[in-house]
């Protein structure tokens, strides 16, 4: 239900200075006999009439409660939405590997990657979209969904170690394109995300971007490091400390899956060339969508005012019947 004129609502304030002006009145209105003793009034019941002196102005206050949401007038809301689109499945495929602990980005390159992930996802509503994770090996950890929330739930859940450490590229594509392979959507797409090599995993990475390309998957991927050198984590055996290290991946098979898939690869040096990489892609995968909504109201005020109707009357019935005041 909603309401044609919400702002009257707001004269459901008048009840509280109303509430308060009537606790005061009786304060105050109470009279007072000094006895000796109330033993000899031990005997006497309550009288109706005493269990119901605050009732008329409960009805009283119920009835200005249902003359102003009349005022406001509710209306029932019947929505019928025809839409054709040619939809958008995106899988993305994130490197959890320890090399993605590095802080040349901000805090570091997993928590950057999922900032700048759930931004790019929240910009595409209307789109499947579903999330791969690997190290040494890969999976899925969200399906295919429409269900945003609960995608960005699980993307903010991941972290390091949640697989044995490792950089299985091949793996992770192959995931994503096992997702993708019976989808019917009109374009289907996969991000990838690493900072590293290939060197480890059953799947060569360029033979998952032929599996790609054979289903007509685009593979846009991303190489997540500074250029130079940059904080790395290193296990030592004081725990784990960061040291600065050359930056190294394989930036050309990365080049070679996106060439392959038809698709697009990018470098990220910093959080912000990494944002500017997801709008990118996203102005390159835009859908079609056309909706056509119908929307059908009803009043409903009907109810409300009989309802006040009735209440009017039940105070009215009581204070001059039982309540009336003998003059």
């Amino acid at each position: 239900m909603i309401f044609k004129n919400p702002e009257y609502l707001f004269l459901l304030l008048i009840l509280i200075p109303l509430i308060a002006g009537y606790v005061m009145r009786l304060s105050k209105s109470d009279a007072s006999l000094q006895i000796s003793s109330t033993r000899y009034f031990a005997g006497f019941k309550k009288t109706k009439r005493l269990y119901l002196r605050h009732v008329p102005f409960a009805l009283r206050m119920l009835t200005i409660i249902a003359l102003i949401i009349v005022i406001a007038r509710p209306q029932t809301s019947d929505s019928v939405t025809d839409s054709t689109s040619e939809g958008i499945d995106i899988m993305m495929a994130v490197d959890i590997s320890g090399t993605m602990l590095a802080k040349d980005f901000r805090p570091n390159r997993i928590d950057a990657a999922k900032a700048v992930a759930t931004e790019f996802i929240n910009s595409r509503p209307n789109d499947n979209i579903g999330l791969v994770i690997f190290a040494s090996e890969s999976f899925t950890q969200c399906p295919l969904t429409t269900n945003h929330a609960a995608l960005i739930s699980l993307l903010h859940s991941v972290q390091f170690g949640m697989v044995d450490d490792g950089t299985a590229i091949g793996m992770g594509l192959g995931s994503a394109v096992s997702r993708l392979r019976n989808s019917h959507a009109k374009s289907k797409v996969i991000i990838l995300l690493t900072d590293g090599s290939n060197n480890t995993g059953d799947i060569a990475p360029l033979t998952a971007a032929e599996i790609a390309k054979q289903f007509g998957i685009r593979v846009y991927t991303i190489g997540v490091g500074t250029r130079g050198v940059a904080p790395m984590p290193v296990q030592t055996p004081f725990g784990l400390q960061y040291q600065n290290m050359p930056v190294e991946f394989d930036e050309s098979t990365l080049a070679q899956i996106a060439q392959m898939t038809h698709g697009k690869y990018y470098r990220a040096t910093d959080n912000n060339t990494l944002q500017s990489i997801y709008q990118d892609i996203d102005k390159l995968e835009k859908h079609k969508l056309e909706v056509k909504e119908y929307n059908r109201r009803s009043d409903v005020y009907t109810g409300f005012a009989l309802l006040a109707l009735l209440l009017l009357g039940g105070e009215l019935a009581l204070r001059y019947t039982m309540l009336r005041r003998i003059p």
